[in-house]
């Protein structure tokens, strides 16, 4: 889930959101224009970043956008395949020469930007089911759309992660079961060194990876409106959750990776191999274990637990509208069939993990790897929605790694973290 603007590129998009382009959107259509039941027609340009490599682009082709158009004759959708990589810088130049389409595939950390810069639709002043539409989602996948009191997006697809760990790895230290709890994890970390095994892999000092860890604990890294950083990222409960990672390196517990800089060997890799037990990951690594570690066992075991439970991230995209469509009406519409049973499990058959919270036994019909997952939605939380988020992250990432070399204490690193982060939430709550 990498933010991918650049700074050119943000500023050209404020140019654009505070007049000095002329968006082609105006001001934002009343409820009833977005109401469902009336007939609509014309065409939406559809951008997306699904992936060409699997079935996901032929089946939204060949199924879902036909499915689509069948039940609303005299429509069509534009469907455009933009690589995941270059689609935050995509829509960027976009909305500065005005030529955004009319519905986007957007990653869920993107929302909060765009809102801020006024190029989207907030859907629940225009969409009069929105409330309907949003109670049948996961909460998390659903909190990533709110900025400023408004939703812009409505959760498209989600996913998280969970414990994954090698049963044959933990045997050789005597464990047949997975550590469940931070003490049972830090116990279980010089056993596995002395075997020159690293009891959990850990990828970088991100909020993807660390803030499971955090929230599990009982912690957060902001307040709830996402305004201040400060009593609460340096507080006790997030700070023990870092020092965790600091013991278990120093323990030789975690391998270097969590340092970033490239190189060393994946956590599915490190798993197929015996040098990895255990790692928090997604859905996606169970097709590729399948293809390229046909012997590996790949387990999974809820995200370990610590004084505030086991609580993992939400990851996934959101479906928004923006405000230069002419087509506003068939945009919603289009919306709403993205988020129906049918159109969820069509996708959900080619990897997309539905946000509908009544198909999660259908998910675990399609593949029993599954099942874990949906059931760590329930209780998974959202990266803080701010337009900030990008800076904010590297900070944090900065300043766990920081920790973990030994550079600064626990405590002074996320000091030190707070004191940057909380000028850019500052400045996000203010339009700056």
């Amino acid at each position: 889930m990498k933010h991918s603007g650049t700074a050119a590129g943000l500023m050209a998009v404020a140019m654009f959101a505070t007049g000095c382009g002329t968006g082609g959107g105006g001001a934002p259509e009343t409820a009833e224009t977005l109401a469902t039941g009336g007939k609509v027609t014309g065409e939406i340009t559809f951008w997306h970043s699904y992936s060409e490599g699997g079935a996901e682009v032929k089946t939204l082709k060949e199924k879902v956008i036909p499915a689509f158009e069948k039940a609303h004759p005299g429509t069509k959708v534009k469907p455009v395949t933009v690589q995941y990589d270059q689609l935050h810088q995509k829509l960027v130049t976009a909305a500065a020469g005005s030529t955004l389409p009319d519905v986007v595939r957007s990653d869920i950390i993107w929302v909060p930007e765009l809102a801020d810069l006024g190029v989207l639709v907030p859907l629940d002043e225009a969409m009069p089911d929105f409330t309907r539409l949003a109670a049948q989602t996961y909460d998390g996948a659903l909190a990533t759309n709110l900025w400023k009191g408004k939703h812009y997006g409505l959760p498209l697809d989600t996913n998280t992660k969970v414990l994954l760990y090698n049963p044959a790895t933990l045997a050789k230290a005597g464990v047949n079961a997975p550590p469940a709890t931070f003490d049972e994890l830090k116990a279980l970390a010089p056993r596995l060194a002395a075997k020159k095994i690293y009891v959990h892999a850990v990828g970088d000092g991100s909020g993807w990876n660390v803030l499971p860890l955090i929230w599990s604990n009982g912690g957060d890294i902001t307040d709830k409106g996402v305004t201040k950083s400060d009593g609460h990222l340096n507080a006790p409960p997030a700070v023990e959750a870092v020092q965790l990672l600091v013991d278990l390196y120093a323990a030789g517990g975690i391998p270097k990776i969590v340092l970033g800089g490239g190189g060393g060997t994946g956590a599915l890799e490190g798993l197929a191999k015996g040098i990895y037990a255990t790692t928090h990951d997604g859905p996606w690594n169970y097709p590729i274990a399948r293809a390229q570690f046909p012997k590996l066992e790949l387990n999974a075991a809820p995200t370990i637990s610590g004084k505030g439970g086991s609580v993992s991230v939400v990851g996934g995209e959101s479906i928004v509208i923006t405000q230069s469509s002419k087509n506003k009406a068939l945009a919603a519409e289009f919306t709403r069939f993205m988020l129906s049973p049918e159109a969820q499990m069509l996708m959900a058959r080619v990897g997309q993990v539905s946000v509908l919270k009544d198909l999660a036994d259908d998910m675990a019909s399609v593949d029993p790897y599954y099942a874990p997952y949906m059931q760590q939605l329930e209780t998974a939380r959202p990266r803080p929605a701010t337009p900030a988020w990008a800076k904010v992250d590297a900070i944090l990432t900065k300043q766990v790694q920081l920790a973990i070399k030994g550079d600064l204490t626990a405590q002074a690193s996320m000091d030190a973290a707070v004191a940057q982060i909380d000028p850019l939430l500052e400045r996000a709550r203010a339009g700056r």
